[in-house]
């Protein structure tokens, strides 16, 4: 058995980890809210609104490949050296990367940086997941399982309110890349200072004489295989249909109400990111109250339904249209408050950071060549965000089947 951390201790966990994750957010609200300003400024007069777009999910499919990379790499780094430090080495990674995007001088340089920029975004889920549910008793991990959910959308949220108030335009863009390196300082302060999960350290001892096989390897073949495979089809779903779908809403609004309104694009962000921390932190008590599977069918299917009336029943400016990105926000994102409670419940301790990198981030794979394929299509029929997202909406549909080969786990301690 392990030695519980004090008090105190679990909340300086929680406390950065939810930091970590906030700042997180912050780097994944960043692109969507500034990149057809970036493009405007980089690209001068060979800018165009449909190569706007066509950057735009060029920017998102590599800060997606990043953070899939990241998160198994990094994710699997925490099974090795310990949650806390693999955490402070993926925040260090995006802070760095993300202030340098304020000195590049080419789209392509950008691009680069987007890329290292989602090494660390990808490798701090696991490890913060994987760290806050082995500190924590087991009858609080549904409110701490929500609060990390929330963190990365009030990153979004917080981006959002900056923005509100200092704009965020073709000439003036750079300083959201410097102010995005200031968590920095949170990496330093988690290297030095942060405890370790005491369920890994308990876990690192080892019978004489006995060997495990390295994570990737032993989640890849039986008896895990099958609940891996499980996990990365369940987390899949909610990237693809969030970043191939509901994320062209914003520079759709930057399209149609940036002309009347410089902040509205901040503002349907902001809209959308407060409906998404209430949903975050609904979707672990949801989860808890009506079982892990039916949750996740009832979400998959409400998410269909209000992205699909977003793109196709309402647009920017219109009175209905910031409503039903709060309720889109608030729905589809219960899928984030849900996936820190599921996750780590999938996977035995000494592969549990690895296990929940992979079935998080592999997703990831596949929102990046989706954000791509969207895209492609938004390219060929004529820069239609209303089309493309519709479309792409569409995979939530597939979670509303693919829930039901996973297990149900709402019994399970993560003691094991």
């Amino acid at each position: 058995m392990s030695k519980a951390l004090s008090r105190g201790a679990r909340f300086a966990v929680l406390a950065a980890a939810f930091g970590g994750l906030l700042f997180d957010g912050f780097e994944l609200g960043l692109m969507p809210l500034a990149s057809l300003s970036v493009s405007k400024a980089l690209l001068g007069t060979g800018y165009t609104s449909t190569l706007g777009g066509d950057w735009f999910a060029r920017f998102t499919a590599a800060l997606m490949l990043g953070a899939a990379i990241g998160g198994i790499a990094l994710g699997s780094l925490g099974d090795r050296i310990g949650r806390a430090r693999a955490m402070g080495v993926s925040i260090l990674f995006y802070s760095v990367f993300a202030g340098l995007g304020a000195w590049v001088r080419t789209q392509e340089q950008m691009l680069a940086l987007r890329f290292l920029v989602g090494l660390g975004v990808g490798g701090v889920w696991p490890n913060a997941v994987a760290l806050v549910a082995e500190s924590w008793p087991d009858k609080s991990r549904p409110a701490v399982a929500g609060m990390m959910g929330a963190a990365i959308n009030a990153g979004i949220l917080l981006l959002s309110q900056i923005a509100q108030v200092w704009s965020v335009t073709a000439v003036s863009w750079r300083w959201l890349f410097q102010l995005a390196a200031a968590p920095a300082i949170l990496a330093l302060v988690v290297l030095v200072f942060l405890p370790e999960s005491p369920t890994w350290l308990a876990s690192r001892i080892q019978p004489a004489g006995k060997k495990r096989a390295a994570p990737l390897r032993e989640l890849f073949r039986p008896p895990l295989l099958r609940i891996t495979l499980v996990g990365i089809l369940l987390g899949s779903i909610p990237l693809v249909g969030a970043w191939a779908a509901s994320k062209w809403m914003i520079p759709w609004a930057d399209k149609i109400g940036g002309a009347v309104q410089p902040d509205y694009k901040a503002m349907t962000q902001g809209w959308w990111a407060f409906g998404a921390i209430l949903g975050s932190l609904a979707g672990a008590q949801v989860a808890s109250l009506v079982g892990r599977r039916l949750s996740y069918f009832l979400i998959s299917l409400g998410s269909l339904a209000l992205t699909l009336t977003m793109f196709q029943l309402t647009a920017p400016l219109r009175p209905s249209f910031l409503p039903i990105v709060f309720a889109q926000g608030f729905v589809a994102t219960l899928f984030f408050g849900w996936l820190p409670l599921y996750l780590p419940e999938l996977f035995p301790t000494h592969v549990r950071a690895t296990g929940s990198g992979i079935s998080y981030n592999v997703g990831r794979f596949a929102t990046a060549a989706g954000v791509l394929v969207a895209g492609f299509f938004f390219t060929s029929l004529g820069g239609s965000y209303p089309a493309v997202g519709a479309a792409a909406a569409l995979i939530y549909g597939l979670g509303m089947v693919a829930i039901w080969f996973a297990p149900e786990t709402s019994k399970q301690s993560l003691n094991a």
